[in-house]
Parts: structure tokens; sequence; C-alpha cells
């Protein structure tokens, strides 16, 4: 599938999620399979353009193309300046979030918040289209089904993105009330679809190849978009490229295997934000890794409290090192909707 010029691997993606998906994890999941993946949401407010924050999530460095900004902000001027200033920056298209749930974005009006404004949410589309056709940068936007149970606008909003520009449209199978909690509903993703030639993508407890297999026949989506099941599990992607193609499982990844991938992930993440915040931040993404490992809890516990880059190395190495010999498998997970709630847990306390 495309998105305006740029012809994408395949059809399953990595979210954009705040914290997580910066420029080393989604060169591993690009790596791991996934054919797409959007940054962390970088804020519209100029006066925070220059913060460390902002030119971390604006670091592009080696990442390879189709590289996607996610946006956020409630001035459809501001949306419009923000995007000029990430296309600046290397982003070759640009997300408009108008999904996501957390309070201190959605207080402020942004996120999933703007779908109780239609016209404003309209608004902030056409100024940041208008932004970025000249520069020939294509515009897609994350939603929600709607704001509450009473209130599902996806279709009505998907409809006017489209006349307005949008070239692609994610939908989480969630409303804004909702936040992370109970299932994701797939029939007003359907919905959308059916109504609009752009394409449209499927997100929400999308946790194993067979889901993502299901949620695609269900939905009629033309991809599948990973979040929360990807955090310490980057592989997800190749196993759903791969059931998708062949119908076939892969065998579980060796335990050699992800001891590499997380040593490099963290060396790559120690790279962008240094020692103090690299050791700190670096702890949700172990805490991901053995979250369902024999001995993971108690690990986490121990690794929290390591204040180096060499320490926390040395004991992921040293725990990889004794759940497996060379030729051993990662042991089975639980790809359920209470597995994803646990992640989310996790990332809060990290």
């Amino acid at each position: 599938m495309n998105i305006g010029q740029f012809t994408l691997a395949n059809n399953v993606f990595a979210a954009p999620m705040a914290g997580v998906t910066d420029r080393p994890f989604r060169q591993l999941c690009k790596a791991l399979g996934a054919g797409y993946a959007v940054s962390e949401m970088v804020t519209s407010r100029r006066d925070l353009w220059n913060s460390l924050k902002t030119s971390r999530r604006a670091n592009h460095d080696g990442e390879a193309a189709p590289i996607a900004v996610q946006i956020a902000g409630t001035d459809a001027h501001m949306m419009a300046d923000a995007a000029a200033f990430n296309i600046d920056r290397g982003a070759q298209i640009i997300d408009i979030n108008m999904g996501c749930p957390a309070k201190k974005v959605c207080n402020k009006w942004a996120g999933s918040a703007l779908m109780q404004d239609e016209a404003l949410a309209l608004s902030i589309v056409e100024a940041v289209v208008a932004a970025c056709a000249p520069r020939h940068v294509p515009v897609t936007l994350k939603m929600r089904t709607g704001w509450s149970q009473d209130n599902r606008n996806a279709l009505a909003l998907a409809r006017a993105f489209e006349s307005a520009g949008i070239q692609m449209l994610t939908i989480h199978g969630r409303t804004r009330e909702q936040g992370y909690g109970g299932q994701a509903e797939y029939d007003t993703i359907a919905e959308v679809k059916a109504a609009v030639r752009v394409p449209v993508v499927a997100n929400g407890d999308i946790t194993s190849p067979l889901k993502a297999r299901e949620v695609l026949a269900r939905t009629g989506a033309d991809a599948v978009m990973i979040g929360r099941a990807a955090q310490g599990r980057p592989w997800i992607f190749r196993e759903i490229t791969h059931f998708l193609a062949t119908g076939e499982t892969l065998a579980a990844p060796l335990v050699a295997e992800v001891k590499r991938l997380l040593l490099d992930h963290l060396n790559e993440h120690y790279g962008l934000y240094g020692e103090l915040t690299g050791v700190r931040t670096a702890r949700k993404h172990i805490g991901w890794y053995v979250r369902q490992l024999p001995g993971g809890e108690a690990f986490r516990a121990r690794m929290n409290l390591l204040q180096s880059c060499d320490l926390q190395l040395a004991a992921v190495a040293d725990f990889f090192d004794a759940l497996g010999a060379a030729g051993d498998r990662m042991p089975a997970v639980r790809d359920d909707v209470q597995g994803l709630a646990d992640a989310a847990r996790m990332e809060m306390t990290a």
C-alpha cells in the first residue's frame, strides 16, 4: 500500500506511543518487520521546540524512510507551523494526533478530545494539509471511534477528513472514555473503511498473528497497527507479516537472539538519551521484555535500582544467559488484553 508517493514494505505498522516509539524503538520495529512506524507525538507549542525532549523526538538520524512524525495541538495555525517545523527536520509524512486518551493531553483539548469539536478538528486538518501540500508531504490522521459510547462520530469525521485531503486514517477501536480499558470493537472501523477511499488502518488489541488476520477480515482494513503488544516483543511484526503471507506460525525467537536485540536496543537508547536519562528511561523497556519470563518481576525490581548503563547491560546479559542456553527458544507468552494492561501498568510505574 501507499501513503502519497511512498510505497510501504507491508501492511503491519508500529503505532505512535508517547515515551515509547522514539527513534531506537522505531528502527528496531522496522528491522523486525514493521512496514511503517510513526514517531511519538511532537507538541505544536513553539516555546517547547527547543526543549531537549522535542529535539530528541525530532532527531531522525539514520532512520529509514518514510519518516513519519505525529503532531499534537489544538490551534490550527500552530499545528500548521508544527508540520513545517518537523518537515524542515526530516519528516516525510505528518500524522495528526486525534487519538491519544491521556488526561494530560485531553485536558488541554488535544488528542482525542478534538473529536468533541468537529469544526475545530476539521480546521486543524485543513491548515496542516495546506502547509504540507506545497512540499509534497502527505498528511495522515489517527483517531478513536468517538468521545464516548453515546458519541461515536468517527464515520462523520472520516468523511470530512478525506474531503480535506487526509491520505490515510488510523482508527483505534475504543472511545476516549474507554481509555485502554475493556476490549476494542471493530465494527466502527469497518464502517469507516466502507465509507472512504483512502487507506484505513485498524488499531487496538491486536496481540497475535491470528488476531491480526481476524481484524483485517472483519474490518476490511488495509493495514493493522500494533501498539502495546510490541512493547518488549518487537518481533511481533515479523510474526504477523509471516503469518499473513504464509498462514504459518513462526517459532518463538531464540533466547540468544532476544538477548542481542535488547542489548543493541539499549545501546542505541543510551546513545540518544545519555547516561542519566538513558538508564532511567530504559527501565520500562527492559521491564516489558522480561515481564512474562520466569523470574522477570524479581529481576525488574533489582534492575530498577541500577544507576549506570554498564550495570544495566551486564544485568540484562546475565539474566538472559541464565534463562536459556544457546539454541533454547523463548518461553510462550500471554497474548491477551490483560497482558496489554500489564504493559500499560509497567509504563506508568517505570
